[in-house]
């Protein structure tokens, strides 16, 4: 079996879960004999074609023409990521699937499905109307339009949550069969401390303060907003305490404005992108990490948590309250509840022994339920079914395949 992959982000290029989720299952997959091809945006400093662990990633640069938005930049890189698989698959021949993740890579995927004429299977991490509760402008209807559209040439559509499963039925009308839900999985051994690290806990806070941590994209959606609105109420009843905030995005300059209005700037410290082994020191060093999410497919950051044994605090929203069970691998609190959240933050600052057996939970149902082989034997189980599917249909013409065109159109096409 082998696999065309395509996905905008991909180690170096991290831009939030998305990267780590194409990695792991990428390497799972090549782990039990599946052959994959990624194929991904450029990324400073990255060799445009290398071999990760086994996996061949080949990587475009998009267009420096400049762009008027965001969707025009990302059409772009979809014809430079044309150019860099179709000369790749032909090369290789034989692929059997093409699997696109989210919206940023349908018109690639479903161009190279209908020109190798090959099974497409989607897999649909967040949508624009649960990012954004709704739809509001042109260009959120323009992308949940896209998305709408990979969903709808997709043969099946994998999904990272039951509550994902009902978003897109609700929103898309995706039929039942054509959904599967496959949890994500983690590696513990990726979250393991760095001994030979050169960073130091007292970059982040005093020796005498413990630390409130968040990793994560700084927008709207992920509720950072809440935790600082929570953290006078957490700093009143442990004032010994540092919240630090890791990631980046474009509403990080709110954020900053809003520590300061709330008086607690000199208690929160944004660090910015940390690279892995600096995360995994934060983790470590971290009393509680919290994710106060108001939208959240999956929670891949929190899964990560338990893998680096913080104990953790998360919104009962999404895709995170089937991963933690409330008072067992963790706490959970109603979504953008400030008085909620800063009771459970300090639950576990004045209570070590809770804390660490909820730590000691989590962990184990990491390691028995959270496997990425385990997710990647059922996505293989995805690919047998819709190749042997291919196997067994003819593929429609182009007329069949475009009926709105017109007879002129057909006509061009048919000499081309």
């Amino acid at each position: 079996m082998r696999v065309a992959m395509l996905s905008w982000e991909f180690p170096p290029n991290n831009v939030g879960g998305l990267a780590r989720h194409v990695y792991d299952l990428s390497n799972a997959l090549v782990r039990q004999g599946t052959e994959v091809l990624v194929f991904t945006c450029g990324a400073a400093g990255a060799p445009e074609v290398e071999e990760v662990n086994g996996v061949r990633v080949y990587r475009a640069h998009p267009y420096t023409t400049g762009t008027p938005d965001f969707a025009t930049w990302v059409m772009q890189f979809n014809v430079a990521l044309l150019e860099r698989a179709f000369p790749a698959i032909e090369r290789v021949r034989d692929v059997n699937v093409i699997h696109a993740h989210d919206w940023l890579v349908a018109w690639a995927a479903r161009a190279l499905k209908h020109a190798h004429r090959l099974p497409l299977v989607a897999t649909i991490h967040s949508t624009e109307f649960g990012r954004n509760n709704g739809l509001h402008n042109q260009t959120q209807r323009f992308i949940s339009g896209v998305e709408w559209w990979l969903v709808y040439e997709a043969w099946r559509v994998i999904v990272c949550s039951r509550y994902m499963e009902g978003e897109l039925k609700y929103v898309f009308q995706v039929p039942s069969d054509k959904l599967l839900t496959i949890q994500n999985g983690v590696e513990p051994k990726n979250f393991a401390m760095d001994n030979e690290s050169q960073v130091t806990r007292e970059w982040f806070a005093a020796p005498d303060e413990q630390i409130v941590f968040y990793i994560g994209r700084l927008v709207r959606e992920k509720g950072v907003q809440v935790l600082l609105a929570a953290a006078p109420e957490i700093l009143t009843r442990h004032p010994r305490t540092k919240f630090v905030i890791a990631g980046k995005g474009p509403y990080e300059g709110e954020l900053r404005h809003y520590a300061d209005r709330l008086g607690i700037a000199h208690r929160v410290y944004f660090t910015g992108y940390v690279d892995d082994s600096t995360r995994n020191a934060l983790y470590n060093w971290a009393a509680v990490a919290v994710f106060p999410s108001l939208y959240e497919p999956f929670g891949l950051v929190a899964l990560e948590a338990m893998a680096a044994k913080t104990p953790v605090v998360v919104a009962d929203t999404g895709g995170l309250s089937e991963i933690v069970h409330d008072g067992i691998e963790g706490l959970k609190c109603p979504p953008d509840n400030t008085a909620a959240l800063a009771e459970r933050v300090s639950r576990l600052l004045a209570d070590p022994g809770l804390a660490g057996a909820l730590r000691e939970r989590a962990y184990r149902k990491v390691l028995k339920e959270c496997n990425w082989d385990d997710v990647a034997r059922q996505t293989r189980a995805v690919y047998d079914e819709v190749w042997q599917n291919r196997r067994r249909v003819r593929w429609p013409e182009i007329m069949e395949v475009r009926p709105r065109l017109s007879g002129k159109v057909y006509q061009l096409l048919g000499r081309a």
